[in-house]
């Protein structure tokens, strides 16, 4: 049995390891953050359990209320008492959505929604493979339950946020705004659009968003860029040594499910055709650029070649808010 001084030594020493060990990991120079990338790749041959439970655990921790589940090869999706935002991510069918008033019918294919409501099931006539984002709160009573963004003539082609280019395939199926798409729901928004050189970004912890890309198709070389480091990034504290680990580089695939919680800085490169989900959805405002700061880092550190930190090169000329 420890004695009341025995025990306030045991405490004051696992305090000590605690910092130690929290300061052991920042890279010099730089801060050592607790939010981090998570890569589930839905796309290999068995799903990527581990994966998929480490992403699944931390976007659960960060949002109450919320689940998100992987429902691989299956025509039916059970009938559940919340509502859930399933995203097709491989197949083609014919589905029915029974349970509520209506039975609905439409054709499903990748980059489409189903929104099912509380007491609401999916039947398909073939297999397909969703991402589900389970909700706490309802979606709006004009919202349709199924979302098509390449076959609704009501959503079409809008540049912006990852894809600004002129041409640029992003079509905004869920949205916070009314003046950008017709879908109106703020627990959740989604747009699919082709990533080529999106600018280097961050939604803040407090009142900000999580963000998901569903990765449907990628180029050679398509790949994220994402940072923890928004502190030492937008103080410009840092020195040679830990600019070389300020960025973290991750190839992508067909199939990947990308967490980037609150907090993490981010850039998707190379040709990324992807759903990006945002939970609860996109606030104006909470997408905070960086690129004039990685580019100051440049210039002061003379960092070039490969040394270089990578930035937007557009994006780099003012600060960035959106």
């Amino acid at each position: 049995m420890y004695s009341p001084s025995r025990l306030t030594t045991v405490a004051i020493t696992y305090l000590l390891l605690f910092l130690l060990v929290g300061c052991a990991g920042a890279p010099g120079g730089i801060e050592n953050r607790e939010v981090r990338l998570s890569i589930a790749r839905l796309g290999a041959p068995n799903g990527d359990p581990d994966g998929f439970a480490a992403l699944r655990s931390a976007f659960r921790l960060r949002n109450p209320g919320h689940d998100v589940s992987f429902q691989k090869n299956t025509r039916a999706l059970v009938t559940y008492s919340k509502t859930r935002a399933a995203f097709v991510q491989s197949g083609e069918a014919r589905a029915e959505i029974s349970g509520g008033l209506l039975h609905r019918i439409s054709n499903l294919s990748v980059g489409d929604i189903v929104i099912l409501r509380p007491g609401e099931g999916l039947l398909a006539d073939k297999q397909l493979s969703f991402v589900v984002f389970e909700l706490p709160d309802n979606p709006p009573q004009e919202l349709p339950s199924y979302v098509r963004p390449d076959w609704d003539p009501s959503i079409t082609d809008t540049p912006g946020g990852c894809a600004e280019e002129e041409g640029a395939y992003r079509r905004i199926l869920l949205t916070w705004k009314p003046e950008v798409g017709p879908y109106i729901w703020h627990g959740i928004n989604a747009h699919r659009v082709r990533i080529s050189d999106s600018f280097s970004h961050y939604h803040p912890v407090v009142g900000g968003f999580d963000e998901f890309y569903l990765v449907q198709m990628v180029q050679p070389g398509g790949c994220i860029l994402t940072s923890p480091h928004v502190k030492a990034i937008e103080s410009r504290n840092v020195n040679r040594d830990s600019a070389a680990k300020l960025i973290r580089r991750d190839d992508l695939d067909v199939g990947d499910l990308v967490y980037l919680p609150r907090g993490l800085i981010h850039r998707g490169l190379g040709g990324v055709l992807a759903q990006v989900i945002t939970v609860p959805g996109f606030r104006p405002g909470a997408e905070i650029g960086v690129d004039h700061h990685l580019r100051a880092i440049n210039e002061q550190l003379q960092l070039s070649d490969e040394k270089a930190i990578p930035y937007h090169l557009n994006a780099s000329l003012e600060a960035v808010v959106k």
